[in-house]
């Protein structure tokens, strides 16, 4: 199975790692990844170059928004009804089962995604939590949340009004912005990326972006600045935070499509629990 929307990847510096790349390709997932112009003979070395897209634009100084917004209006073209879109730094996908992080060789869990969403009316925005969130402990017993924040492997409805802003914090806003519309946001819990931790990189927006030196304070603060009602700023793990108030989006229910017809049936869309050597 392929997914039947694009899945983008926005890549800046990281031709080497290129961990998005690998792990999509090793689960035989086609992509496109988008660059800036500058960069274009360095991806080609290590990328099939028809998997490629090259930004009309450089070093504008916005951190990965301008990128993101062309992908949105590459889609959009292209007549598509939502995108992907990946940052360059997930180095696999799993799949969560009896407490369990289960690392997946099938594009196929993008393809159930797609079409569990598609069941409704009014999702926003969804995406894979990050491994790291989702431990195997049983304490997180649920498929999905409903009304978060999604990041970094991000499933957009491209008819939405808003386009990616600011400099900092843009997952986030972007979700706040589409919850206060009257949108849901679904984050998967049963599917889940291996996303490489914050600074854990060089390239992307590690050296573009948190090299501000005041422990992220300015990140806070943005998002503070563009809502208020719902943001404060927080000192934890030596670092100033953002802490998002999610509760008065409780009210945002899922709004099935009219005349859905969903088989009776479980479809596990080809997956299947193997046995596999210890490496």
């Amino acid at each position: 199975m392929k997914p039947k929307y694009p899945i983008y990847i926005i890549s800046k510096g990281r031709w080497e790692s290129r961990l998005t790349s690998k792990a999509l390709e090793k689960i035989k997932v086609p992509y496109h990844i988008v660059i800036e112009p500058q960069e274009y003979e360095e991806y080609a070395k290590v990328i099939d170059k028809d998997k490629i897209l090259v930004l009309p634009f450089s070093n504008l100084g916005q951190g990965s928004i301008p990128a993101r917004n062309w992908v949105w209006e590459h889609s959009k073209k292209l007549g598509f009804k939502r995108h992907w879109i990946l940052d360059d730094n997930i180095k696999g996908f799993r799949i969560y089962n009896n407490n369990r992080r289960i690392r997946v060789d099938s594009g196929n869990i993008f393809v159930a995604a797609e079409d569990f969403v598609d069941r409704y009316e009014n999702i926003g925005m969804a995406g894979f939590q990050y491994t790291y969130f989702c431990p195997d402990d049983g304490s997180r017993m649920y498929p999905y949340m409903l009304n978060t924040r999604i990041y970094s492997c991000i499933l957009l409805k491209n008819d939405l009004p808003h386009r990616w802003r600011g400099k900092y914090n843009e997952d986030t806003d972007l979700s706040l912005r589409i919850l206060k519309d009257g949108h849901c946001t679904l984050l998967f819990y049963i599917f889940l990326c291996d996303k490489m931790g914050t600074l854990k990189m060089k390239g992307g927006n590690t050296d573009y972006v948190y090299i501000d030196g005041d422990n992220r304070f300015k990140f806070a603060k943005s998002l503070k600045e563009q809502h208020p009602d719902v943001v404060e700023i927080v000192w934890r793990y030596n670092r100033w935070h953002h802490k998002v108030d999610y509760r008065p989006f409780k009210k945002n229910k899922l709004i099935r499509k009219k005349g859905l017809k969903i088989p009776n049936r479980i479809n596990n869309y080809g997956l299947k629990l193997i046995k596999v050597k210890e490496e």
